[in-house]
């Protein structure tokens, strides 16, 4: 079983990063898009047309290919995840069913108006339906972002220890869900980093072209469209990224301490800019030092996390050993208190079912209440060693930092881009044109680093403190889950090896 859920957990990453690979820029590219056919719509001018038709082909290469591995990774739900589909499919499956009624069937429609509508509607219904295209994939992702911050953050449920489900059970709850604030951080944060991969795209073919000496004015174009178009979403995305971050602290400290390589915490807690962690550091509750070297700011860990530069943030070993006061003046518990918890809530159930069978309806409700009172621990009951608490350190908290660190580099060269287009040196400086090319497999490490930093931070949890990843599996052997993985590697290498293909046989062609 320990196998079959690794294999299961590998498929499930190779294929949700392969995804990831064509959601950003379709979320960033459209809204490019989007805006220079404005401007076509504005000016009238051709040139504006045929800068949004050589775009609008590199979206549409892109958007067929993400819609593909999409759909595969909602499949898995069913295939290797049937038990967490059971656990709460009343509440995970309504976002992603709204997802697929409203916004992929928007997609759908108005996409084909978008490539084939060019004169045959009029110039305002053209433009139109792209925006609807974008709006549509936009909705698409928040739907699946609820859901995801769901996962993080799990609110607006009532257990159902009859059918033993998570249950929606009323409107209220449902806005309690989208309106959460782990879901509205999420949302944007993660769509203004599509919004940064699109820019840095544009950016970087334009580039190209410039170093080639080919199409420059409509290079030059595209790029006074995608610099202060990344200037904005990147300051945005620091924003939310800030909002995530806070979230985090107070709803996923453990996920928090792992950012941070932070063990034992303190008051007026630094926030490492850079560090090497000890590779000797495997275990918490040690004595190893968890960094061979580390570069730190004071107080700013502190203050970011609780808006407070003297509260105490609490590291991997004071979550495990609780005793230390909370925010709200509550003492936290420690993790064998919390699996206590857990454990009496799975039992609870178990004489729960029993008492039913019994028909004795007043033993079945006092097991009811413990279920009640214990619920929010339910998961820690399948707990076996705290250590399984503890997320892998060493990848979340280099994600972390290639996330941040090449993030803020991208905002320095959009600002770079901008202030050269603007005054026509861009051709200038070569080496400078080099950096905007490679710059774009960065934006991609970046996006790709956000999802490793949020789901490998969670872990053990599919559902916060509610279900274990390993609780989650269905019935499935190990080997039959290293078929498909083997078949999904190659089904989306090839994919990805066909697209790049093809996009660099149309940028090839040119404008």
């Amino acid at each position: 079983m320990e196998e079959a859920v690794l294999w299961a957990r590998a498929q499930f990453a190779l294929t949700a990063m392969y995804h990831w690979l064509f959601v950003p820029l379709t979320l960033g590219l459209g809204v490019i898009v989007s805006i220079m056919e404005t401007m076509y719509y504005r000016t009238g001018k051709e040139e504006w047309k045929t800068i949004t038709k050589f775009w609008m082909k590199l979206f549409g290469i892109n958007f067929a290919i993400g819609v593909a591995t999409g759909l595969i990774l909602e499949f898995q739900f069913g295939t290797n995840w049937s038990n967490y589909s059971w656990f709460v499919g009343d509440i995970f499956g309504a976002p992603l069913a709204i997802e697929g009624i409203m916004a992929f069937f928007m997609e759908s429609t108005f996409i084909a108006v978008m490539f084939f509508g060019w004169n045959k509607v009029s110039k305002g219904f053209h433009l139109a339906s792209t925006w609807l295209t974008v709006v549509g994939a936009t909705l698409s992702a928040l739907w699946i972002l609820v859901a995801n911050a769901w996962m993080q953050y799990p609110v607006g449920m009532e257990f159902n220890p009859d059918t033993v489900r998570n249950e929606m059970v009323s409107i209220e709850a449902f806005k309690e869900i989208i309106t959460s604030p782990v879901a509205v951080n999420k949302f944007f944060h993660t769509v203004l980093s599509g919004w940064v991969v699109g820019s840095t795209f544009v950016i970087g073919i334009s580039a190209w072209f410039l170093l080639k000496k080919r199409s420059i004015v409509m290079s030059k174009k595209s790029i006074s469209i995608a610099a202060p178009f990344g200037i904005i979403a990147m300051v945005l995305a620091l924003v939310t990224g800030d909002g995530s971050a806070y979230q985090v602290a107070q709803k996923q400290p453990m996920k928090l301490a792992a950012m941070e390589g932070l063990y034992v915490g303190s008051d007026h807690q630094g926030l490492v800019a850079f560090g090497i962690l000890n590779p000797e550091k495997t275990r918490a509750k040690d004595s190893i030092d968890p960094f061979l070297f580390k570069l730190e700011i004071p107080d700013l860990l502190s203050l970011l996390a609780y808006r407070r530069s003297e509260a105490f943030v609490p590291g991997v070993d004071d979550l495990l050993n609780g005793g230390f006061q909370l925010e709200d003046g509550t003492i936290a518990l420690s993790a064998s208190q919390k699996m206590e918890k857990g454990q009496a809530a799975v039992e609870a159930l178990k004489g729960f079912k029993q008492a039913k069978a019994d028909k004795d309806d007043a033993k079945a409700a006092e097991y009811h209440q413990i279920i009640k009172d214990n619920y929010a621990y339910f998961g820690y009951g399948y707990i076996q060693d705290e250590q399984q608490l503890v997320p892998p350190v060493p990848l979340v908290f280099y994600a972390f930092r290639v996330m941040v660190i090449c993030g803020s580099a991208l905002l320095l060269l959009f600002i770079i881009t901008w202030l050269l287009n603007r005054k026509d040196k861009m051709e200038k400086f070569r080496w400078f044109l080099w950096i905007c090319i490679a710059a774009v497999p960065m934006a991609y490490a970046v996006a790709e680093a956000g999802w490793v930093t949020a789901e490998v931070g969670r872990q053990p949890w599919i559902i916060e403190s509610i279900m274990p990843t390993f609780a989650a599996m269905s019935d499935v052997s190990a080997s039959s889950v290293k078929l498909t993985f083997t078949l999904f590697c190659i089904l989306f290498t090839t994919l990805l090896i066909a697209e790049l293909g093809i996009m660099f046989k149309q940028i090839k062609k040119g404008f």
